[in-house]
């Protein structure tokens, strides 16, 4: 249906016969005009209103946002470019290639500028990379009702109007007052009567996480940037930390399954940049497991005396990195919203170990059974069952271990994928059977 009204507008070129496209969400609009022709897409942009076509612009990639920029007119570009908030435009900025930003960079106007300028600056990874610095600002001897005047001339210009910032004559953040607050006032009343003091705020500096960490802790809507010497530099949006979470998650499940992350969208990610984040774990782990292989060649006598031990090879080491990989992808999480530290490696490993105990005497009773069924004897059903539980219960210790250390050594855990785990607890995993075994059956 959208895309019969896309086509309606390229075609007569009148945005009163197509006016109902213009009620479609932003998101929609930018999904659908996306599988146009740039061509296209330049047109459609050029020809729906500032106002809607601004907002269908957020919801385009950066690399997407800089071809229509740059193939639209000049004055509609400027316009466009001008309307968007600041955290945006330094995502754009950031992403294009440096010799493409000179253009659409002359394009603001100085005051813009000189804000995208300084927000660049700062590191992906800090909270200052995150700043709008789209805000509403106020001094703490204002009345509301003059409070109120400004909020009504500037709310249109900024991103959230959820809470009034009050700063001194020198821009340090003194003091909150929350849009209910100000409406629950009377017109007399002044700003620093009213406002919270005990502000919750983050530095530039600090690492997103924290940032993540107090907006979603403390409910809030929006959370004050400033720098160390309590100096307002804008704010953070929930809808921000939303990215930066879905962001996160995304690279962490990319990395679990033992793959770099991609940091753009599957389809337009291309095949030579998805096999070239692929194949080095790939061929890592190729690496790790072969040790696999010394361990079975190792043992081959006792498999050689006692070739049922060889049907539950796959079977043990299977549940070894099947336990491993529930509990890193545990911790991992626990790690990443700050309810872990490394303080904590004994209390979680002390944890994962009874767990641990508790699932391996569950699946050694199961592996007890299994071998019962098969007919291979009772010796042999004690050496599944006894190595069934010793294995579980250090895929546990490892996998709770090995996150937290890692983390120590100021990487990124999510790097102790599933496969990681999985092929480190094979070997060590089938160097417990056969030792189990030499001592139960006397190999």
């Amino acid at each position: 249906m959208m895309k019969n009204k896309l086509k309606q507008l390229l075609l007569t070129e009148n945005i009163f016969m197509v006016e109902e496209f213009l009620s479609d969400p932003p998101y929609d609009i930018a999904q659908e005009i996306k599988k146009f022709p740039l061509k296209d897409q330049v047109s459609v942009i050029d020809l729906i209103p500032i106002t809607k076509s601004s907002k269908v612009l957020r919801h385009m990639s950066p690399d997407e946002q800089y071809k229509i920029l740059i193939n639209l007119p000049r004055d509609k570009s400027k316009i466009l470019l001008n309307k968007q908030p600041v955290d945006e435009l330094v995502d754009l900025f950031l992403a294009i290639q440096l010799n493409k930003d000179g253009q659409l960079m002359s394009y603001l106007n100085k005051e813009t500028q000189q804000k995208v300028k300084d927000l660049m600056k700062f590191k992906p990874e800090t909270a200052g990379s995150l700043v709008t610095s789209d805000y509403i600002s106020a001094r703490e001897d204002w009345s509301i009702k003059t409070t109120l005047e400004h909020v009504r001339k500037i709310a249109t210009n900024v991103e959230s109007v959820s809470y009034i910032y009050v700063l001194d004559n020198y821009g340090h953040l003194k003091g909150i007052v929350s849009i209910r607050e100000l409406l629950s006032a009377s017109d007399e009343e002044i700003l620093s009567n009213i406002m919270i003091r005990d502000i919750i705020s983050v530095y530039a500096e600090a690492n997103q996480q924290e940032a993540v960490k107090k907006l979603t802790d403390h409910d809030l809507s929006a959370l004050p940037v400033t720098t160390a010497d309590k100096k307002m530099m804008g704010i953070i949006t929930f809808d921000d930390v939303m990215d930066v979470m879905e962001e996160e998650a995304t690279e962490d499940i990319q990395r679990l399954g033992g793959s770099e992350p991609l940091n753009q969208s599957y389809f337009e990610a291309s095949i030579s940049r998805i096999f070239s984040k692929r194949i080095p774990w790939l061929l890592l782990l190729f690496m790790a497991e072969a040790y696999t292989g010394t361990v079975l060649h190792h043992f081959q006598d006792e498999l050689d005396k006692v070739v049922a031990l060889a049907f539950f090879i796959p079977l043990l080491v299977g549940t070894g990195g099947n336990t491993g990989t529930q509990v890193v992808a545990t911790i991992i999480r626990a790690v990443g919203i700050g309810e872990v530290k490394f303080k904590d490696i004994f209390r979680v490993i002390r944890k994962e170990m009874l767990i641990g105990v508790l699932l391996g005497l569950a699946l050694g009773t199961a592996g007890l059974i299994r071998a019962y069924i098969l007919g291979v004897g009772i010796e042999v059903a004690q050496v599944v069952a006894i190595t069934m539980v010793f294995i579980v219960v250090w895929a546990s210790i490892v996998a709770a271990a090995l996150p937290l250390i890692i983390r120590r050594f100021k990487l990124d855990p999510a790097v102790v994928s599933g496969p990681f785990i999985t092929t480190f607890v094979d070997g060590t995993g089938l160097i417990i059977y056969f030792m189990v075994a030499k001592m139960i059956l006397n190999l």
